[in-house]
């Protein structure tokens, strides 16, 4: 019953919730702040509803924060742009799934959600002593017990969505056979290999036949429309640089602020209870209130005795084995208000009591107490420059970003009087219509290229405008030198020519050698022919991917079979599939015994007929991801890994 004394860290209330409720650890549903323009764009649409980008940007934030939780290092592979689109896909399926719930009526109602919750033990954490929904454990939470009725509700109608698929899946033991052995089932080949590489020596191409295959092949020589661009990035870290915070001022700071740099104090107890029901009569609850009277007229006398006491008398079946002890606590987390206020106002050695509380009456003594001291000055120095900096830098850039946007277009010759205005760092590149793969900052933004390209920019070598290219990012460049799509002349690429032409020769000889030697053992069965390999597709990395699906694919009624394998650039091979081999049993498996990898293979079945009926509810509610939704998640992860 007193777990609840003992559980007292919110952090903890907080991951419990997050096991409870994990379809909602991207999803909220009590409503969404206030969004900028930014934050207003669509990344996404499902049933006709936008999903903005400031939901997108708050349900990752919130991924973020828990990961924190178990480290700061477990939030970095959440920081990237492929893990921000994986957070939009989740804010999708939850989306197709509210929609799919709400037209097939699958929440359910008040009386059935009562019995679910009262059914179901991965809800036990959240009930209070007398069974119900505790309300001092959802206020921790920052919950209603209206919020956290709605969000199991929608909880239960989304996983109702697919459950139906899920629990219905069926793999016959000849579809799971043949699917088994189509991956796991193993092939005795023998192999001779051609290797073009050995062919080289033979070749020696002419001109005649380079200049041919350079006017056939033009395409592979072709240089994009490229352009060697200056730029410039204002960001909140540019504009930190030049701000000066006083030590008087971050003092004032301190010291109007010393509650956030104090520790807060925890208190451990012990405690002996003497239980006493809210529904026990009158001479019950006196019965009770006497006997820890008594028991605390002897705890004060000797305070030694305490352990001791409570371990024989105390009714707390969890804390009476330790002597009463309830760890330390923060006020306001003990499941009793009485309880807490006690502890908080007695003296430690002192001994309390009794104090009445709905559990029944409790003699009570402070064992220790530890924190409620703030951290020195210099202590916290460094982390109220860094929070009055980021504050100096949110006040200050609307004016800044307005007049870097004006000095960009209303000087648009040159970049050097945003560099000398703003002490920028001016930067080089050569790039393309479209970022390269990897880019980040001002480089991965599609818009600043597209400003980039634009006939003022590459024409008149006039400055882009300002662009956004993240959150608090502005940018602004200048085309130095453009170089129109080209096909680079022969001259310039005749080493790649010849090399691309002795490559194709030296692949037609192997091949030539392969056939009349595949003639050759077709013509004599029984000659040994390379070497012998044991080869299945869980080890595709044996042979190269054409040699094994030859393999694999070899009728297994009509063997031994010889084989002619094209390995196009890499040569030739003839093959001679010999016999097939039982598939290797997992290990502790017998031969004729329950086969785990069938039941695997049921699971995986059934995990893709769900996966084929949430992709037709996609369908259905025609969701989709905004050709936004990339350059946003680019942008963004560019931003975190640069400030």
């Amino acid at each position: 019953m007193f777990e609840f004394i003992r559980t007292h860290s919110r952090l903890t209330l907080g991951f419990l919730l997050l096991l409870i409720i994990p379809s909602f650890v991207v999803f909220g549903i009590e409503g969404y702040s206030r969004f900028n323009d930014a934050g207003n764009e669509a990344v996404a649409r499902v049933a006709g509803q936008n999903v903005t980008r400031g939901e997108w940007e708050q349900a990752h934030d919130r991924l973020i924060d828990r990961a924190r939780r178990q480290g700061a290092e477990a939030a970095e592979p959440l920081k990237t742009e492929q893990a921000r689109m994986d957070t939009l896909e989740s804010l999708l399926r939850e989306r197709v799934l509210m929609a799919a719930a709400t037209d097939q009526h699958l929440f359910p109602p008040v009386p059935r959600l009562a019995r679910l919750f009262d059914a179901d033990p991965q809800y036990a954490g959240l009930r209070g002593p007398d069974g119900k929904l505790s309300r001092e454990l959802l206020a921790q939470l920052g919950m209603t017990p209206e919020m956290f009725d709605q969000r199991i509700r929608q909880d239960y109608g989304m996983r109702q969505v697919l459950a139906g698929v899920a629990g219905s899946g069926f793999a016959p033991a000849s579809t799971a056979g043949q699917s088994l052995d189509a991956l796991l089932q193993r092939r005795e080949i023998q192999v001779q290999r051609f290797d073009p590489v050995a062919y080289r020596s033979k070749v020696n191409p002419t001109e005649a036949e380079l200049e041919a295959f350079y006017k056939a092949n033009e395409a592979l020589f072709r240089t994009p429309e490229q352009a060697q661009i200056e730029y410039v990035v204002l960001d909140a870290e540019v504009l930190s640089r030049g701000l000066s915070l006083g030590d008087d001022e971050l003092r004032k700071f301190y010291a109007d602020n010393v509650a956030r740099f104090t520790e807060p104090e925890e208190r451990r107890a012990s405690h002996i209870l003497i239980q006493a029901e809210a529904s026990a009569s009158a001479e019950q609850k006196a019965a009770a209130k006497a006997k820890a009277t008594a028991l605390f007229e002897q705890a004060k006398a000797k305070p030694s005795s305490f352990a001791e006491l409570a371990k024989k008398n105390s009714q707390d079946t969890v804390s009476a084995p330790l002597g009463g002890d309830l760890e330390f606590s923060r006020r306001g987390s003990m499941a009793s208000k009485a309880l807490d206020d006690a502890v908080f106002s007695l003296e430690p050695g002192q001994v309390g009591g009794p104090v009445e509380s709905e559990f029944g009456y409790h003699v009570i003594v402070v064992t220790a107490v530890r924190g409620g001291k703030a951290r020195p000055f210099d202590d916290a120095k460094a982390e109220i420059q860094a929070e009055l900096r980021k504050s100096r830098v949110a006040k200050e850039w609307p004016a800044a970003a307005e007049q870097f946007t004006n000095m960009a277009y209303e000087q648009p010759d040159s970049l050097k009087p945003l560099v000398d205005k703003f002490k920028l760092d001016k930067k080089t590149a050569t790039v393309a219509r479209a970022p390269a793969p990897g880019a980040s900052g001002a480089l991965a933004s599609a818009k600043l290229l597209t400003s980039v390209f634009s006939n003022d920019a590459v024409r008149d070598k006039r400055n882009t405008d300002a662009v956004e290219i993240g959150p608090n990012q502005l940018a602004a460049a200048r085309v130095v030198q453009h170089q129109p799509a080209r096909v680079l002349p022969l001259a310039e690429v005749r080493d790649a020519v010849r090399e691309r032409v002795i490559a194709d020769q030296s692949a037609a000889l192997a091949r030539k050698e392969g056939e009349a030697q595949l003639a050759a053992v077709r013509a004599a069965p029984t000659e040994p022919l390379g070497e012998t390999l044991t080869v299945s597709r869980m080890q595709a990395r044996v042979v190269p991917p054409a040699l094994l699906e030859a393999a694999m694919r070899a009728d297994s009624t009509q063997l031994p079979q010889v084989r002619g394998v094209d390995l196009g650039s890499a040569g030739y091979a003839v093959m001679r599939v010999s016999k097939v081999l039982p598939r290797e049993l997992p290990p502790g498996v017998t031969p004729g015994g329950p086969d785990p990898l069938r039941d695997q293979y049921a699971q995986a079945f059934a995990m893709a007929e769900t996966d084929a009926y949430l992709g037709s509810l996609k369908k259905r509610y025609k969701a989709e991801v905004k050709p936004a939704a990339k350059a946003a998640a680019a942008a963004t992860a560019a931003s975190s890994a640069g400030f």
